[in-house]
């Protein structure tokens, strides 16, 4: 509980907004697929956590890099260690808005984009991504995929495995939310 109310204050809520206007999720899923020549990376979690003020359209997603799953213990070990250097960058956050005019209080599908700052491996950057709201009796579902460019964010693949991994990497993400509990 304590979560959600640090996650609505960060992406600019205060906690006498209405409950209504407050949307959240305690476990976004979502994969991320590297297609290389030698190998297929594939990792998947459901820890990641987010926010929807439905009145300001601010969203904010935030993932345990740690919680990432891999097939393959050891590509989790060096995921983890060599790449995202999770014990130095534990988490990967995105904080934005809800662009367009859509009505996110009323049932329907609604194509979408958002805007906003995805920081991964200590590195900020500007993304825009095309998504799916879904609204339907009382519950909003989000569904995203968009590319990640693993330079970008200063990731650092080592010459000996660069075949191995992917310049662009592909992160889908869905996320059911419900009204955020008043305190």
């Amino acid at each position: 509980m304590k979560r959600i109310f640090i996650f609505i204050a960060l992406i600019g809520l205060s906690a006498s907004v209405a409950g209504q206007d407050v949307l959240s999720c305690r476990s976004v899923s979502l994969r991320f697929f590297s297609s290389a020549p030698l190998e297929d990376i594939e990792a998947k979690t459901s820890q990641g956590v987010s926010a929807i003020n439905t009145a300001s359209r601010a969203i904010y997603f935030k993932v345990p890099i740690t919680s990432f799953r891999f097939k393959k213990k050891l590509m989790q070990e060096h995921f983890n260690e060599n790449y995202l250097e999770s014990d130095k960058y534990p988490y990967a956050e995105f904080k934005g808005n809800i662009l367009g005019d859509s009505d996110l209080t009323k049932d329907g599908t609604y194509a979408v984009e958002t805007e906003g700052v995805l920081q991964i491996h200590g590195v900020s950057k500007t993304y825009r991504v095309p998504g799916t709201i879904t609204i339907s009796g009382g519950k909003t579902t989000v569904e995203a995929k968009f590319n990640v460019r693993v330079a970008d964010h200063k990731i650092k693949i080592p010459s000996l495995v660069v075949r191995n991994i992917a310049e662009v990497v592909e992160v889908t993400m869905t996320a059911e939310y419900l009204p955020a509990v008043k305190k």
